[in-house]
């Protein structure tokens, strides 16, 4: 599933890249403030980051797209409300530290409002890259490998330099343990990006 997904993206890159009037690279890094939403987890926003590269593919000055491959962390903690679900498991797992690593794919449809503002919005598709994505002393996945996810914000073109706010609502119910809580990723994003080439 992976492989297709990352084929069918390079076709459409490669596809659009053809057409464009305008294709541009650049890298870019900011600050995740992300939660897992659902009754096992803290529900407040933990710091973490995100660091990796876009394309900017412009149609015309008007529209584009942006497909990017960010690598961004996911931090919270377990509460009090995943012990009493899966409490006959016999282990305590209040206040543990929960770090989730994904390798995130959106592809962003880009609004240019004039020169200077580029409004985003598109799906994302991530894969979860951690080597430990237990909480179950029995090695147990506790989450999926995947999660998809809408994602909506506005950055502000300054030269080469992007500085962007963003809004990621995860669609995907990421618990692999059973369906008695859903869980799902939320995060706001603050960057900064370099547009190289």
């Amino acid at each position: 599933m992976k492989k297709i997904f990352l084929f069918v993206f390079a076709v459409i890159v490669f596809a659009t890249f053809s057409r464009a009037q305008g294709f541009h690279l650049g890298a870019k890094f900011g600050a995740n403030l992300s939660k897992i939403d659902g009754q096992s987890f803290k529900q407040s926003f933990d710091l973490g980051y995100q660091l990796g590269g876009f394309a900017e593919i412009n149609f015309n000055k008007n529209i584009g797209i942006q497909p990017e491959v960010l690598f961004s962390q996911t931090n919270t903690k377990v509460a009090s409300g995943f012990q009493a679900i899966y409490d006959s498991i016999g282990h305590t797992f209040i206040g543990q530290k929960v770090k989730l690593n994904y390798l995130n794919i959106p592809v962003l449809l880009r609004i240019n409002s004039g020169k200077f503002l580029t409004f985003l919005v598109g799906p994302q598709f991530s894969i979860l890259v951690n080597d430990k994505e237990d909480l179950l002393e029995n090695g147990k996945n506790a989450f999926k490998s995947g999660d998809f996810a809408m994602v909506a914000g506005a950055q502000l073109n300054i030269g080469s330099l992007r500085v962007y706010g963003r809004y990621n609502i995860g669609l995907s119910n990421i618990n692999d343990i059973d369906n008695q809580d859903k869980w799902k990723n939320q995060q706001l994003q603050l960057g900064v990006g370099l547009r190289i080439l």
